[in-house]
């Protein structure tokens, strides 16, 4: 039976799982659909066009579903779409899409969101990922599978963060951070590769020794970045780590907004 509190509202519409919990003085709008063995904190706010998947944890003061801070907005339908197995912490906003976008920003499946994190319209959250308390990203974000957000952080918009890739604390990033590398500072730079994030991961010896040297190629060797991308493209590996190469190399020949460097 579905476990809700006295002195939550549930507007009519909403659509629940048996199993879902509810917390005091939370409020459900009317859109907003929840998956089962979802917990939803005291005192939080899912309103919009929201859906939840199964078994995410909402903290308390929780801000979902909210219209984007877009003065472009005017009240369309637009959604947030949040997968399976989520922690979101207390006082985080995330917020729905744009129709000058794809008209969603979504969250996959997984992830861990500290507090007070903000994510914006229209952006796009893999699964794994970490954001440390504090970390703010602009609209249209992408952000990888099993990437890290240091508490503080601040995405512009438009950015795209590569998985794997670890973002440190405070840190203003202005432009793309490729798969795998650590980028840390104001404006961030890049720090090597994400190493022991990769080693808990489970990539092996040959596959880290391949993108430490993609990283020399890319940082260390003076080159252009057109050159590099060069060089890059034309190494000849059969081992696995090649495959992380390619990943590594499509993320920067699709780059719009340029790569940390």
């Amino acid at each position: 039976m579905t476990k809700i509190h006295s002195s939550a509202i549930i507007e009519p519409g909403a659509q629940l799982d048996e199993t879902v919990e509810i917390g005091p003085y939370a409020v459900i709008g009317a859109h907003v659909k929840i998956g089962a063995g979802t917990k939803i904190g005291s005192h939080s706010v899912l309103e919009g066009h929201t859906t939840l998947g199964e078994n995410n944890q909402i903290g308390h003061y929780a801000a979902l579903g909210g219209a984007p801070q877009d003065m472009k907005y005017k009240g369309e339908p637009t959604r947030l779409e949040i997968g399976n197995s989520n922690t979101i912490r207390e006082f985080t906003t995330i917020h729905t899409g744009t129709v000058q976008d794809r008209g969603v920003t979504q969250i996959g499946d997984h992830n861990w969101i500290m507090a007070y994190v903000h994510i914006a319209h229209d952006c796009s959250v893999g699964s794994h990922t970490i954001f440390s308390s504090n970390a703010q990203i602009a609209g249209h974000v992408q952000v990888g599978d099993w990437a890290i957000l240091g508490g503080m952080a601040g995405v512009h918009q438009f950015v795209r963060i590569g998985a794997y890739s670890m973002l440190g604390g405070a840190a203003v990033l202005i432009q793309d951070l490729p798969p795998f590398i650590i980028a840390a500072g104001d404006k961030a730079k890049p720090y090597g590769i994400n190493i022991e994030g990769l080693r808990r991961r489970g990539f092996t010896d040959a596959a880290i020794v391949t993108l430490r040297a993609a990283y020399r190629t890319l940082y260390k060797a003076g080159l252009s970045l057109e050159d590099a991308k060069t060089q890059l493209a034309e190494v000849a590996q059969t081992d696995e780590g090649y495959a992380y190469l390619q990943e590594l190399l499509a993320f920067i020949v699709s780059t719009q907004r340029g790569i940390v460097r």
